[in-house]
């Protein structure tokens, strides 16, 4: 139970630690930087769905013979199919703050805000239930997870929230909020993750066999954010090669983590 809950909590305190930026810097991030962290992120999601949740569910459905993707291929086309929905339901970032620039004013200002959080929220609602379903393989048994992988899934969600986190709480104190709200609006936009963590868990550890479709379910979910949100904000404007090369160092990053610990 332990092992679950720090692993649950890891996530939840990298976004904590970005978010705590704002009290030790002064100025918002700089584009370049913004695109750089963007990309390490996005490298860090694509690896973890990889090696952390589809060859998992791939290697559990082996006595299926040459039908062993099938439970992965289901799996993750709903978790693309769940992300679209959310995405019709939460407008995202990009979409509506530029709708929002158009008009400023005490209300737009406030209206920007709330998106900024639940445009990370729903990127986060992914990564919880990922790292929750991990976790509960790890508790059955039968999904091929070592607690290293398991760990390394953890951490490397922990190091792309780092970014995000302060992506929320340095602009949010630029347009005029205190240190204070801008941190906690910050670190609420990661509490979605032990939140859908811990209820992925309850969930799949009920339902093993069902373990592979869980797995790919998260990765599905997340790649979609990667190629929704991620990629086309790295790649934006001029010298898009810092977010590309930052995505590769975000990707090899948890490549080697994921290996080395699993």
């Amino acid at each position: 139970m332990k092992t679950i809950l720090l692993g649950l909590l890891i996530p939840f305190i990298g976004t904590a630690a970005g978010a705590a930026c704002v009290f030790f810097l002064r100025n918002d991030l700089k584009v370049s930087v913004q695109r750089a962290l963007t990309g390490f992120a996005a490298g860090v999601m694509v690896a973890a769905s990889i090696w952390s949740l589809i060859v998992p569910a791939i290697e559990q459905s082996e006595a299926m013979g040459r039908w062993a993707f099938l439970p992965a291929f289901v799996g993750f086309w709903l978790g693309i199919l769940f992300l679209l929905l959310l995405d019709h339901i939460i407008p995202h970032l990009h979409r509506s703050i530029d709708q929002m620039d158009q008009t400023e004013g005490p209300k737009s200002r406030l209206d920007r805000t709330i998106m900024m959080v639940l445009a990370v929220t729903l990127h986060n609602i992914p990564e919880g239930m990922a790292v929750g379903v991990v976790y509960a393989g790890l508790v059955s048994g039968s999904a091929n997870i070592t607690a290293g992988g398991a760990l390394a899934l953890a951490l490397g969600i922990a190091i792309q929230n780092f970014p995000e986190g302060a992506i929320i709480s340095m602009p949010l104190f630029a347009e005029g909020k205190s240190k204070p709200k801008s941190f906690w609006l910050g670190v609420l936009s990661g509490a979605v993750e032990p939140v859908f963590g811990g209820l992925t868990v309850l969930i799949a550890s009920t339902v093993v066999p069902a373990m592979p479709y869980f797995l790919s379910f998260a990765a599905g979910a997340m790649l979609y954010v990667v190629v929704e949100e991620l990629i086309p904000e790295m790649s934006a404007g001029k010298h898009s090669n810092i977010g590309v090369v930052s995505f590769a160092v975000g990707f090899s990053l948890m490549m080697a983590l994921d290996v080395a610990l699993g």
